[in-house]
């Protein structure tokens, strides 16, 4: 008896910790983003300004030197991310939250933006 009420506890156990684990994997995940733009500086950041829609993003990387794309159009892979921030920048979402992008990948479109 003491066993099967030991295999049942550990059972139990087994699935909340499985359970715990998917939650925490899809919070984590975050939403794969390709953008288009050209690459400015504004209030000491890095960002990707869109003409259309509009749009501009902080640009934030560990492992990109997103300088030497300054002024260029390119093209952006990497995932959605939300700051808390005062800039020029805020969207939509609420008084002082900027989108931005955690760069995985830039290529140059253009070595040049269009105005």
């Amino acid at each position: 008896m003491k066993k099967a009420a030991l295999a049942v506890m550990l059972l139990a156990a087994g699935l909340a910790m499985a359970q715990t684990n998917q939650d925490d994997s899809l919070h984590s995940k975050k939403q794969q983003i390709t953008a288009r733009g050209c690459v400015a500086r504004s209030s000491g950041h890095f960002i990707l300004m869109q003409s259309d829609p509009g749009n501009s993003y902080i640009l934030d990387t560990t492992t990109v030197d997103i300088a030497q794309y300054l002024g260029q159009e390119v093209e952006v892979i990497g995932s959605e991310t939300h700051s808390q921030s005062n800039s020029s920048h805020a969207t939509k979402e609420g008084a002082g939250s900027s989108l931005g992008i955690h760069v995985d990948s830039i290529n140059t479109i253009s070595r040049k933006c269009a105005h």
